[in-house]
């Protein structure tokens, strides 16, 4: 499997962006996609992710209520909404899937629960 993500940029604080992350291969709807995102000197810490079959949607504290997860599964596309921008959500934003089978009940928001992962687009949020 391959991610290819897009729409980092440079916005104001308060302002809005869109990233986007295609997947392609093999591709099954009981995957789960995600992103995580890595300030510079901070670890990589999880912001969103769905299973592609629709349902279960985790986030991360940080970015409840300003982001938005979605998916466009003909497309086996994620997009990540994010509006009223911080400073501190600047970072590398990372495309994620898992292909491991999942359980129900479990919040799939580690690092370690991923097998793939795309390259970074860079999202930067001026004060």
């Amino acid at each position: 499997v391959q991610l290819q993500a897009f729409g980092g940029g440079t916005v104001q604080a308060g302002g809005s962006l869109r990233l986007s992350c295609a997947a392609s291969g093999h591709i099954l709807n009981s995957y789960i996609m995600g992103w995580f995102r890595q300030a510079p000197g901070e670890e990589r810490e999880f912001v969103a992710a769905m299973r592609l079959s629709g349902g279960r949607i985790w986030y991360g504290d940080s970015v409840k209520d300003r982001f938005t997860i979605s998916k466009d599964n003909f497309k086996f596309t994620v997009y990540l909404q994010m509006d009223s921008l911080r400073p501190e959500d600047t970072g590398s934003y990372y495309c994620t899937i898992r292909q491991r089978p999942s359980y129900s009940g479990y919040a799939y928001t580690r690092n370690d629960d991923y097998d793939d992962w795309g390259q970074g687009t860079l999202v930067t949020v001026s004060s």
